[in-house]
């Protein structure tokens, strides 16, 4: 029997079987068209074999690490739920999957990595206590930089001019898109009737997130909330495709012994993640030392006496 191919993805958190949009809609689609995935949810992404999430271990194509490269390769390997689209509804898909990155993925990356209250009182703290020691001290604030560019990227140069009225803008137009989707879906199950597609994974990655976190400052939250056929959609695929899986914070979650290999701590790759990180962890803090002036390396005059060792004696009483 051939190896199934493993899925590295982030954990679950706020009611949902993973925290990030791509990982979750790699989930949603493995779940529509039952690919047999044995999954990792981990907490740290140097767990996974390229050390970003999500990252979908193959035997034809090695390590895939873009969402839409992994779900391309899920429909080569016959998963596909477009199947039975028909051309019209193939090009509808495109265009709304478009829509979504361009209009409500920017207000995403804003409200969860760029509002101040939102990413200091809810994102870097969840992030913050997921990470296991000593990457928590950093990889939030990389995560955060990394975001940031993202967003700079998809702004263009427009986001140094007048930031403020960009970001009206944005929001507005993320409005417009949730507005436009709720009209779209009416009353329907899914996007193109009773079965699920494509469409449906993206768009719920992206909505179940904006729902189901608990955002100090919520605007674009509430009109989500005000759109009550999009909100019972997202809990209908929650109920249908991971009812057990509700995704609680990673420090209270047990670990079981499921067929989707949660335990992360017997993939593969534990031994070499755990000397990363205890390398890079002592490579941050020895730079954040020199940086802050707690060691520094002073030259005496020729001939003088050894020199005093002082700050690294510090520095090693503070490792003990």
């Amino acid at each position: 029997m051939a190896a199934p191919m493993e899925l590295f993805c982030w954990a679950g958190g706020w009611g949902l079987p993973s925290v990030d949009p791509d990982c979750l809609a790699v989930l949603t689609y493995a779940r529509f068209t039952g690919a047999p995935l044995k999954i990792h949810k981990v907490t740290n992404p140097w767990r996974s074999p390229s050390g970003c999430l999500p990252a979908l271990k193959t035997k034809e194509e090695g390590v895939l690490s873009q969402m839409h490269q992994i779900i391309t390769h899920l429909r080569k390997q016959k998963y596909n739920a477009d199947y039975d689209l028909s051309a019209r509804q193939g090009a509808d898909t495109l265009a709304f999957v478009s829509l979504l990155e361009e209009k409500l993925l920017p207000v995403l990356i804003h409200m969860f990595w760029v509002d101040a209250k939102n990413y200091v009182e809810h994102t870097r703290k969840w992030y913050a206590e997921a990470i296991p020691f000593p990457l928590n001290f950093f990889l939030p604030n990389r995560m955060h930089k990394q975001h940031l560019e993202r967003l700079q990227l998809i702004w263009g140069d427009s986001c140094l001019e007048d930031e403020e009225e960009l970001e009206k803008e944005m929001y507005r137009e993320a409005r417009e898109c949730l507005t436009l989707l709720s009209q779209r879906l009416g009353d329907q199950k899914f996007f193109f009737g009773d079965s699920p597609a494509s469409l449906d994974a993206f768009v719920f990655s992206h909505l179940a997130p904006l729902l189901k976190a608990k955002l100090p400052n919520g605007k674009l939250q509430q009109h989500l909330k005000s759109l009550q056929n999009l909100c019972d959609y997202c809990s209908s695929i929650l109920s249908l495709y991971f009812p057990w899986d509700g995704g609680d914070a990673p420090s209270s979650t047990p670990k079981t012994s499921a067929s989707e290999g949660t335990e992360s701590e017997e993939e593969p790759y534990k031994r070499r993640n755990q000397i990363l990180s205890v390398l890079v962890g002592l490579v941050a803090m020895i730079g954040y030392a020199f940086l802050s002036g707690i060691i520094s390396i002073q030259r005496g005059p020729p001939g003088a006496a050894g020199p005093r060792p002082i700050a690294m004696e510090e520095e090693e009483e503070e490792e003990e």
